[in-house]
């Protein structure tokens, strides 16, 4: 596998968020003169330390990622009455764009140079929910669409809001009501079908939403078996998933990587199940 290397924290300043925002580089060493970029998006409470199963592969195989920290993580510790809380999607998605003003910046701290046509977007759980943002997602009726991102892949995201979510997760995360008829961008969606979430009145095809609701072009990957983690992505230790399998972290990365390329996608196999419009 090639070697790589990786930059953090690398500290953008942020008026108006009430701290400098945390950015993480990995790249290949032997760098490249066009290396595509993968802006990364972490689930809720991780940080820009996660991932390694999906974001050093996609660096072994040529890109330049890029993972923010946001506010919701574990590491920043936001109290649940700060007046930022309620707005904590929001910030992701400013985050998000705000790391994409600065590829300058990054590109300085590793070896090669960004092909800044080729910007894809990925992101898990409610990483997912920001991708799909700037992919044309919208949420409480406001478009946050950035052109630069021109592909997305959304892991276990979460799906239709109303009467689709709990008590609990109507009263607590109000902003899960996501409009997916305008997230026109092209997409891999990744769901498991054991991904039983507590946010939802519904089954694992929950997170199937961001495929069966949104226009084509999308691609949707079913993992037989797999619960929330998707077989371990949050990280390469057992503790990080209840449903560790590693043929399932090997599929997504095969996959993955090739659909980045806009190559033919890999057959799954006894694994899942792959399907397109």
């Amino acid at each position: 596998m090639t070697a790589i290397v990786s930059v953090k924290p690398i500290v953008l300043p942020a008026p108006g968020r009430g701290q400098d925002l945390h950015v993480r580089v990995t790249a290949p060493v032997t760098g490249g003169n066009n290396l595509p970029i993968i802006l990364f998006s972490h689930g809720f409470g991780s940080s820009l330390d996660g991932y390694g199963p999906l974001t050093d592969h996609w660096a072994a195989q040529g890109f330049a990622v890029l993972q923010p920290t946001y506010l919701d993580s574990r590491t920043i510790g936001l109290a649940a009455d700060d007046p930022r809380t309620p707005r904590i999607w929001r910030h992701r998605i400013e985050d998000a764009k705000r790391t994409l003003d600065h590829l300058d910046v990054f590109e300085a701290a590793v070896p090669g140079r960004f092909d800044r046509t080729t910007i894809a977007a990925a992101g898990h759980s409610f990483g997912g929910q920001t991708t799909g943002a700037l992919l044309g997602l919208r949420v409480f009726g406001e478009d946050f669409r950035d052109e630069r991102v021109r592909t997305g892949i959304l892991l276990a995201t979460a799906g239709r809001g109303g009467d689709d979510l709990t008590p609990y997760a109507a009263e607590h995360f109000p902003y899960l009501n996501p409009d997916f008829s305008h997230l026109t961008a092209p997409a891999l969606v990744v769901a498991g079908d054991k991904d039983q979430s507590f946010l939802t009145t519904r089954g694992p095809d929950w997170s199937a939403d961001p495929y069966t609701l949104s226009p084509g072009p999308k691609s949707l990957l079913t993992l037989y078996g797999a619960e929330h983690s998707l077989g371990g992505i949050p990280g390469y230790e057992a503790r990080e998933t209840t449903d560790e399998n590693p043929a399932h972290v090997d599929l997504l990365q095969r996959l993955t990587t090739a659909y980045l390329r806009g190559e033919v996608l890999p057959d799954p196999g006894h694994l899942g199940r792959l399907e397109s419009k």
